[in-house]
């Protein structure tokens, strides 16, 4: 085998020879090497010179300006002062770069004392002298790094290097060839040079490695002590953090093969991934970034744009999206290089060698083309993936602006519900589209690039395939028609299921109070069981979809031979069939995923619908009140003509006329009754109601105490302080004068306590007086107090007005909306209201004598205080001395929240946590869960089948490869009619066996994901109430929308195709091996490789993906939990602090996303490489092994399966490992169904009588209450009897336990020692349902439900209108009700925002009214309601349940004062419990209580 003459050929001129000669020579020539080098050289010494230069001309011009930073600066970039280490990575970059300078030198200084005496001798000297002059400068360059501290090399040396590196790669090559074929030199330096290059190969190559790692050795060390990767950079860029992702400082090549990846791929390996392990996200990936760049390509006003978030992502985000076009294009390119290199591999190995290098030519095209495809195609899938989280970021943090900025109608309009699935489904559907977006366009290019190919192989007969791919096409857009239709469907039934969920773990305790466990599951079921009919629809048509698309090659292949055997117009042999076949095969992938992309895109079209609709609702209107900052004058608010609305739409004004002018300092006081419009005064003057005419001018900053709590799931100091910094002393002052002091004693943890979502854990009061002290806190000009005293007891409320109200608050501006009459004789100005108009307006003594509305409301509260003070009366006269009332003891008590949860929120000293952090799994997903989901639907039974169907079909599908390679051989008679109908019923076998396993896994998953349904639901209906007081509702929800999507339809569809890639990958090892036999032996390592990097990897994912989980519930968390209490974020000016707090949450989600990323696309690049390897080595042996031994027929067969290895191997480890992460999913939702499960509902060996209880008779004998077992007693022993009928008051100060002791009879409490026995029967031998059933509340927060008026009051729907109406006349809502247009059915939203949290009471108390209980239990039931209307409600209480017996808890001593017997509880004792007139007789607590209530209008 002779050698190119230019090998050895030191002419620098060139005959007249052929191109592919002509770059031989330029790239071989010795001589024509030298001058390419060198010209590398000069145009890097030439960069440095310039560079040089510019300096000093800068310097030079603009010598007289000394504060010119920019010429000060050196050539190299300068960090900032600061100590630094030189490291061995350093030392060797010297070393490396001085010993290559050395030895040019010693080679220059021999070439020129030789002589120069021939043109080859002149460029030998100058060739050494340009190398030498470069690595001078290199190692001057290298060593000036120190003086100026680089931590990187210089760009353009990096480049230099790597240039460098591939040209002594070709020097070394050409001097190992001639080395090996001992070609006689003509010149003995040429010898000394190839010697040379070899010696400096390892050299080069290190200095190869510095330039793509970047890093110059030298760590630097800031003052204060910081680590070496924060380095400021210049130009105002961000700082690189101690742990930011490896990503933003990657090189090109760590990039371009995600090394960046390995650090945490490595860590995951060696222990679980914590959440502090995972790297933050770099600076321009960030949430704020993004929600930034959103903002700014928000179409502004007057650009009326249809669909405006749709638009607003391609402002944003078009360059990364032309990016991953290009990524796209460059994959189809190279794709199809390998199918049309099947006939020359075939001609090749039938005999056709004329060319020696031939085969290695064509094993390397293949090698660079499957090398390009696979880079391409990984960049592309990550480029896509990066692209989808930063879309998902911008659209989650806009969202979340967008809510804190709704006015009250649209958030009513969407529910809390639909936002959310907003923010988890909808950003994510967005997110996932990115990677199909691109098919939309690319198919119809693969498609003809494809067919042209195939018709340059069997001519006309390609009519046959593109018959096939326009009937294709067409079917799967019908298909994808109709999933749009299903998928629509699907999500509105979703948001539908997902808002009934929502209700019902928000008001879970109201729920088993009732006893309506069943009602809601029938509710939620019947939304699941409509959205699991579009379910069923969507999946069987993505099924049918995909029997079409796994079919079409052999369905193609049959028509196309068959039309070519008929027309005669190409001769089928190994070549021709392979090479179509394979086309076939990468046709199957663009007819697949171009339906994908449209059902894709299309349900991107559908969220994007849905983002539109949400992006643009109506917000509220900054301009509606006039808000001036530290204005003069003397009033602090007017209100001039105010017509106000709730509903932006309608019109209809619900503040008529409003005019009032509040000057600076007073105290005005708005009264009047239920749903008179008090509460929406105060919403006016904030800005939160639409204004429809006149003027409202606020002078001065505002503060608001809501009139239902909202607290966050915080501590109760953040609480407090709500974002503000820590004033000590004024801190200490706010909790006094808010009479929290005494509550932060008795709390193990004092203001650290941890408060559960919504308060769970404090009782109404203590929530009511932490808010408070918020407000107060903030130190305002304005206070805008919404009824504060109604859940505070009388002492308390008295306490507070004095020390709070006309104390700390003596010189502002106070609004306050009260039932509380006695507080009014210290107003400044008292407004009236009544059907939302200001009837009267000024002070006490005035409005009283005018006899009025005002009037009514002081005679009714005044004939409710007589008895208190008939009784005071005989109490003075009977006690001389009587001791403190309980609610001004001082002892130290637990106070106990209102739920059941004790205010010391956990057992364990130094623990303040009551919301542990999320329970996850380590380690990979355990086969339980995996057996689990398996054999949920149909045992083991069910996945043999899968698995026998899945062999039959490759098992047909290689039959008729085998087929094909048999008739197509050179030595064999071919039969065309007989090839075709043996081809045929292979592909029809096939089909069948794809058609059944389709279906098949279909039906198991739909099967499996309704078990899973039902279970978890049945689980958290069954949890007992502290589950629900210790776990966020965001946790319970991300597991019943994400959680839930993924076993609906990712798991089954991604399970089936995971199977069906296992099963080719087999066929294509199976084939590979049996022909390429050599192969074996590179199959066990690839096994092994394969093997141990799917461990390697799946280490890191895994946990990625369960981090990923329990970062993405704080999102919903946090959202859901500022929409309840947006009007408090508002007024307080907190949105800034509240937006930064979600982008907070968001980064920390999706650090977790775009390393999960990362590390998938990290693995599949390995994978894919390496089956390329393997592919080329198989090649190679197809090449070197004798026609003889293996045959050309063969050689398109083994081509034909092995161009699919890469992607297959990678696919099907990257399945496997997608399911894997999914499969999460199942152990998430399995911790979720074995939650421990409260009392049976039912017990049928002790259902109580019907008419139970009869009589009402109570017996309470040493009743022991603790919420855990490791908690002291709340409840310590009470023994108390009830006889039926009786009217028992129970009173005590704010948390003593009252609450705990209804609980304790519902049982949502177990007692843990003594009984109760009602009538005879123990309760604690009952089923749940028929205990509670039997009995009747109102609770103290009155919660309503979505839905309308008779689905609130009558649930379960057991009564007719005529008893609904006759209940409404009774809790005085019937004119209410009868005013509005739909009556009975009138609309009632989210939380019952659309009505007075008064009429919200009288609702619930409509509720009892139509159940008639014998037992009724009240707590605070007419705490936000007006003297009046209590007075009213407790004398038709009286009349209604005269037979029954009521417990009663409550603070106004009004209502408990004609009780038969009133008990009083501190600190979980009942200390007093005998008739009112006799506990007044002598010396009791409850004289004293009484005796304060009475005295308090007087001490104020």
């Amino acid at each position: 085998m002779s050698l190119p003459s230019w090998l050895n050929d030191l002419e620098c001129s060139a005959s007249t020879i052929q191109f592919s000669q002509w770059l031989g020579f330029i790239f071989l020539s010795p001589c024509s090497q030298r001058i390419l080098f060198s010209s590398i050289d000069l145009v890097f010494l030439l960069s440095l010179f310039v560079f040089g230069l510019q300096k000093l001309c800068s310097r030079f011009m603009f010598k007289r300006n000394i504060n010119s930073a920019s010429i000060n600066e050196p050539l190299l970039e300068e960090t900032n002062k600061s100590s630094y280490t030189v490291t061995l990575w350093f030392k060797l970059t010297v070393v490396v770069a001085c010993l290559l300078s050395i030895a040019y030198t010693v080679l220059c200084v021999l070439s020129f004392i030789r002589g120069v005496s021939t043109s080859w001798k002149l460029i030998e000297g100058l060739f050494w002298l340009v190398q030498a002059l470069t690595f001078l400068a290199i190692s001057v360059l290298v060593a000036h790094e120190k003086k100026v501290k680089a931590v990187v090399h210089p760009i353009s040396l990096r480049l230099y290097w790597i240039a460098h590196f591939v040209i002594v790669v070709l020097f070394a090559a050409c001097a190992i060839i001639r080395l090996v074929t001992k070609t006689e030199y003509l010149d003995e330096y040429v010898m000394i040079d190839d010697i040379l290059f070899l010696v400096s190969f390892p050299f080069s190559a290190f200095l190869f490695v510095v330039a793509i790692y970047g890093s110059s050795g030298i760590s630097i060390f800031t003052e204060n002590g910081i680590g070496p990767n924060l380095v400021t950079e210049q130009n105002g860029l961000n700082w690189r953090e101690s742990n930011v992702s490896g990503y933003a400082n990657a090189s090109l090549l760590s990039r371009g093969t995600w090394y960046w990846m390995n650090p945490l791929i490595t860590k995951g390996y060696e222990s679980p991934l914590a959440l502090d392990d995972v790297p933050t996200l770099p600076a321009d990936h960030k949430a704020q970034r993004m929600a930034d760049l959103f903002e700014m390509n928000w179409p502004k006003e007057g650009e009326n744009l249809k669909n405006p978030v749709r638009d607003t992502l391609i402002r944003c985000f078009w360059k990364q999206i032309a990016f991953t076009a290009l990524l796209s294009l460059l994959r189809l390119s190279v794709m199809y290089i390998g199918p049309m290199l099947i006939q020359n591999f075939v001609d090749y190995t039938s005999g056709d060698r004329s060319n020696p290098f031939e085969g290695y030519y064509l094993i390397s095209i293949l090698f660079l083309a499957k090398i390009i495809e696979v880079l391409s195609s990984h960049q592309f899938n990550f480029q896509c993936a990066r692209l989808g989280m930063l879309i998902r970021s911008s659209l989650i943090t806009s969202l979340y602006k967008k809510g804190l900025r709704l006015s009250c109608s649209s958030r009513q309009d969407h529910g809390v519900g639909q936002i959310v699935n907003h923010m988890a489904v909808d950003a994510q559907q967005l997110s996932d589209m990115m990677p199909q977006l691109h098919p939309i366009w690319m198919t119809p290019l693969q498609i003809g690039v494809a067919l042209f190919l195939l018709y340059s192989s069997v001519g006309l007969s390609v009519i046959a395939a593109i018959i096939t791919v326009i009937g294709t096409m067409f079917f799967t857009l019908w298909i994808t028609r109709k999933n749009n239709k299903f998928q629509y469907h699907i999500m509105r039934n979703k948001d539908s299921r997902m808002k009934a969920t929502n209700e019902m773990l928000g008001n879970m305790r109201v729920i088993k109070f009732q006893a309506w466990e069943e009602h809601f599951n029938k509710r939620i079921q019947t939304f699941r069981d409509l959205e699991y009919g579009w379910l069923s629809k969507f999946m069987y048509a993505v099924s049918t979809n995909m029997v079409v698309l796994w079919n079409i090659p052999i369905i193609m292949a049959v028509l196309t031979f068959g039309l070519a055997l008929w027309l005669n117009v190409v001769r089928l042999d190994a070549g021709t069939v392979f090479t179509a076949t394979t086309i076939f095969r990468i046709l199957q992938e663009p007819i697949r995923t171009f339906p994908q992309a449209l059902i894709s895109v299309s349900q991107a079209m559908v969220s994007l619908g849905r983002l539109d609709g949400f992006m643009t609702s109506k917000e509220l209107e900054n301009s509606s009140v006039e808000r001036v900052l530290g204005c003069g004058g003397r009033t602090a608010v007017e209100v001039n003509g105010g017509n106000f609305s709730w509903d932006d739409k309608d019109g209809i004004a619900n503040l008529k006329d409003v005019n009032i002018t509040i000057k600076k300092g007073e105290l005005a006081a708005i009264v009047g009754t239920v749903g008179s419009g008090k509460s929406s005064l105060l919403a006016s003057i904030l800005g939160e109601m639409h204004k429809i005419s006149g003027e409202v001018r606020v002078c001065g900053t505002t503060s608001y105490v809501a009139q239902t709590s909202w607290i966050q799931n915080a501590t109760i100091e953040e609480n407090i302080l709500f974002g503000s910094p820590m004033n000590r002393k004024m801190y200490e002052e706010v909790l006094r004068v808010c009479c929290l002091q005494k509550d932060m004693e008795i709390m193990e943890h004092g203001d650290q306590t941890e408060i559960g979502e919504r308060g769970i854990n404090l009782s109404g009061g203590q929530k009511q007086r932490i808010q408070l002290a918020r407000a107060v806190y903030q130190d305002c000009d304005i206070y805008l107090l919404d009824d504060v005293f109604s859940a505070v007891d009388a002492e308390t409320g008295s306490e507070i007005f004095k020390e709070c109200v006309r104390g700390a608050l003596r010189y502002k501006t106070v609004l306050l909306v009260t039932h509380q009459v006695d507080f009014l004789h210290n107003a400044d100005l008292i407004l009236v209201m009544r059907d939302g108009k200001i009837v009267e307006s000024g002070r006490y003594e005035p409005l009283l004598k005018a006899g009025l509305d005002f009037g009514a409301l002081v005679a009714a509260h005044e004939t409710s205080m007589e008895l208190v003070e008939t009784s005071t009366t005989v109490a003075c006269d009977n006690s001389l001395e009587r001791p403190k009332s309980p609610l001004a003891s001082s002892s130290p008590k637990k106070p106990i929240g209102e739920n059941g949860v004790l205010a010391q929120s956990n057992s364990k000293k130094g623990n303040s946590k009551l919301i542990e952090e999320e329970e996850r799994e380590s380690g990979q997903v355990s086969f339980g869960v995996y057996k689990q989901y398996f054999t949920e639907a149909f045992g083991w039974w069910g996945v043999a089948g899968v698995l026998l169907i899945s062999l039959l079909w490759q098992g047909s599908t290689m039959g008729s490869d085998y087929w094909l390679a048999y008739e197509t051989s050179a030595d064999r008679d071919f039969i065309p009619s007989l090839f075709i109908t043996v081809y045929a019923i292979f592909g029809v076998v096939s089909c069948v066996f794809v058609l059944g396993r389709a279906f098949f896994v279909t039906y198991l998953g739909l099967k499996t994901t309704q078990s899973f349904f039902h279970r978890i639901l049945h689980s958290i209906l069954h949890a007992p109430m502290s589950f629900f007081d210790t776990t966020p509702s965001g946790r319970i929800l991300s597991r019943a929308s994400s959680d839930q999507a993924n076993i609906d339809f990712l798991i089954p569809f991604f399970l089936s195709m995971t199977i069906a890639m296992y099963f080719s990958l087999l066929g294509v090892l199976v084939i590979t091996c049996q022909y390429a036999w050599p192969t074996v032996f590179c199959l066990v390592p690839l096994i092994w490789l394969n093997i141990w990097y799917r461990g390697y990897y799946l280490a890191s994912s895994r946990e990625l993906t369960r981090l990923d989980q329990i970062t993405k519930a704080p999102v919903i968390h946090h959202f859901s939990e500022t929409i309840s209490g947006v009007m408090t974020i508002r007024c307080f000016r907190k949105q800034g602090r509240f937006i930064q707090e979600n982008i907070d949450k968001v980064n920390a989600n999706l650090r977790m996303d775009f390393h999960n990323n990362g590390s998938n696309e990290w693995l599949g690049f390995r994978l894919e490489l390496m089956g390329c390897l393997v592919l080329c080595v198989s090649a190679s042996f197809l090449i070197l092994l004798p026609s003889t031994i293996i045959k050309p027929e063969n050689v398109g067969l083994t081509l034909s399966y092995g161009l699919s290895l890469n992607g297959v191997l990678f696919w099907t480890v990257y399945l496997s490992c997608f399911v894997e992460n999914r499969m999460v999913s199942v152990e998430r939702i399995k911790q979720f169904i074995s939650i421990p499960s409260e009392a049976e509902w039912k017990m049928t060996e002790s259902l109580p009588s019907p008419d139970w209880p009869n009589s009402g008779n109570i017996d309470i004998t040493n009743l022991q209450v603790r919420y855990r077992s490791n908690t002291p007693l709340v409840l310590k022993g009470i023994t108390l009897g009830i006889c039926g009928g009786d009217k028992i008051g129970v009173v005590g100060r704010t948390g003593s336990g009252k609450s705990t002791l209804i609980q304790v009879f519902f049982r949502l409490v177990e007692p843990c020692g003594g009984k109760i026995i009602i009538d005879g029967l123990d309760i604690c031998k009952l089923g749940l349902h028929d205990l509670r059933s039997r009995f009747g509340i109102i609770p103290q927060d009155p919660v309503l439900f979505q839905g309308t008026v008779r689905s609130n009051i009558d649930p379960i729907g057991l009564y007719s209108d005529e008893d609904i109406w006759k209940s409404l006349e009774r809790c005085q809502l019937k004119d209410v009700v009868a005013e509005k247009p739909e009556k009975l059915d009138a609309p009632v939203v989210d939380s019952g925002d659309n009505w007075s949290v008064g009429q919200r009471q009288l609702l619930c108390l409509g509720r009892v009214m139509l159940k008639h209980s014998k037992i009724l239990f009240m707590d605070e039931a007419t705490a936000s309601v007006d003297s009046q209307t209590d007075a009213i409600i407790q004398k038709i209480i009286r009349e209604e349940f005269k037979d029954c017996t009521i417990i009663t808890i409550a603070h106004r001593i009004p209502t408990v004062i004609d009780c038969d017997k009133v008990l009083v509880i501190d600190a979980g004792l009942a200390k007093e419990y005998d008739a009112p007139s006799k506990l007044l007789e002598r010396p009791s607590l409850f004289a004293a209580l009484v005796q304060e209530y009475s005295n308090r209008s007087s001490g104020l």
